[in-house]
């Protein structure tokens, strides 16, 4: 069993240490990564109910069932498909040589290797999925790992630790436990790549202090997803569909709608299907074992500020199953829809991560994705409609990390497609052979061919007359 570490000269030195080890190794063979993969697969398994009930401890209510979906299975799904697919993402691009060297003989290829070792910074809202599936991108490219799992949820952490500590040697694979003061350590260390998940405020922070350093980093940051509901929508569908993603985590999850945009006329017909759908999902809040609790007091009183300021300036605020007064000693709470606030809203410009949802009128379709395009670039974008040219109009004059049409959150579980943001959403990916790239260095190697027919060209020192000639006549537009 390992020891579980929480200072930072012991994160130093093992960092030191997986480095020295990682050089020392060599090649990381196809065999190598796949039993460290299928390791992290077989503590889950093992484990799975006890880091079910860890995280419902951590949250103050949390369905198990729900946390095995969400950060066990989802977990598995990345860890079995990198499993699965890297020995061919390992294999060596050939790649064309230049005339006339092809001619003589070279090589050219492209090799993709290991960076060393990965630190990964998961959050609290998908404690196990954030450290978990950037891990299987990070083993399949044949890399070591330190995580850091959020210390707002530490049962699933000391627990992880454990876990980590039993089933891994601390060279291949370990996890360090500690508050902010040892996470901000932890991002000016100089590992060979750097992930986080988290805020954009303190996505800035990660990016800062890994620039010290020259350390590479993934950043999945979030941000206000908007979901557009076309004329063409089925408004009932749509109602559905949408008030199904507010049930998860108690709308905690980085790609969860914050802004959904409605048709004028068809507002008050949204938000009777919208509230009709949720009250058969969440019928009760407060003993309700399905309703997912706001992770702690300070989280659920910034939701409650930015709901609270948009019905002082006069929005119109609907709570669903019920209107519920503040309980401190219950952190369930009822969904509550923010109805067209005034434009300096705060609930307009941060993030809600949390029960709560702005619907909009809109007249056109092109306003709306002027505002959208004015704002930060979002994690997610969604629409819903049956118009294929409304559709690639939308997909074509906006910009976000991922889109689900006609659903939301969904592209997120595709394991075989790229999951990040861009802009102050993110940047770079895990999942899928996009993920095994992140974490590889692209090594471009060359083999000249035995003879170098420069010097009889005429191409080195001394140059004769027709040099200059030769490469002038070289320049063309073609």
């Amino acid at each position: 069993m390992g020891c579980a570490i929480s200072s930072v000269d012991g994160l130093s030195a093992l960092l030191s240490e997986q480095k020295a080890a990682f050089a020392a190794a060599g090649a990381v063979s196809a065999q190598a990564r796949r039993a460290r993969i299928q390791r992290v697969i077989d503590m889950l398994v093992a484990h799975h109910m006890a880091l079910a009930e860890a995280m419902d401890a951590d949250f103050g209510g949390r369905p198990q069932g729900f946390s095995l979906m969400n950060d066990v299975l989802g977990s598995l799904g990345s860890l079995k498909h990198a499993r699965d697919h890297l020995e061919g993402w390992m294999q060596d691009q050939p790649r064309k040589v230049f005339t006339p060297y092809d001619q003589l003989g070279a090589e050219a290829w492209v090799l993709h290797q290991p960076k060393g070792t990965v630190g990964i910074l998961g959050t609290w809202n998908a404690p196990l999925y954030t450290l978990l599936s950037p891990l299987a991108s990070a083993l399949a490219a044949g890399n070591r790992a330190i995580l850091k799992p959020s210390e707002v949820v530490p049962h699933t952490a000391a627990l992880i630790a454990q876990l980590i500590g039993d089933w891994f040697d601390p060279l291949e694979v370990a996890v360090v436990t500690g508050g902010e003061d040892l996470a901000k350590a932890f991002t000016a260390q100089p590992f060979d790549h750097l992930v986080f998940t988290g805020g954009t405020e303190v996505g800035k922070s990660v990016m800062r202090h890994a620039a010290d350093n020259l350390v590479p980093v993934t950043l999945e940051l979030g941000g206000k997803s908007p979901v557009i509901v076309g004329r063409s929508a089925d408004m009932a569908t749509a109602a559905y569909r949408i008030a199904v993603s507010k049930t998860t985590n108690g709308g905690q999850v980085c790609i969860n709608p914050d802004l959904v945009y409605v048709p004028r006329e068809q507002l008050e017909g949204f938000l009777d299907a919208f509230a009709s759908t949720y009250r058969e999902l969440i019928p009760e809040v407060s003993d309700n074992p399905d309703v997912v609790a706001v992770v702690n007091a300070r989280h659920l009183a910034r939701v409650e500020n930015l709901v609270q300021q948009a019905q002082g300036a006069g929005a119109r605020v609907v709570s669903l199953p019920y209107a519920l007064a503040v309980d401190a000693g219950n952190r369930r709470r009822p969904l509550q829809l923010v109805i067209d606030p005034p434009a300096d809203s705060l609930i307009l410009r941060e993030e809600i991560f949390g029960p709560a949802m702005v619907v909009l009128p809109y007249d056109e379709v092109d306003p709306v994705l002027a505002r959208i395009n004015a704002g930060p670039r979002p994690l997610a974008l969604y629409y819903f409609g049956t118009d294929p040219q409304e559709q690639q109009h939308v997909l074509s004059h906006s910009l976000s990390g991922g889109v689900t049409l006609n659903d939301v959150m969904m592209h997120a579980a595709l394991h075989d497609a790229p999951f990040g943001g861009v802009g102050a959403s993110g940047m770079g990916h895990y999942h899928g052979r996009e993920g095994f790239l992140e974490f590889s260095h692209m090594r471009t190697v060359l083999k000249a061919p035995e003879h170098d027919p420069r010097r009889e060209w005429g191409l080195l020192p001394p140059y004769s007359e027709h040099f200059l000639a030769a490469m002038v006549a070289q320049i063309t537009p073609d």
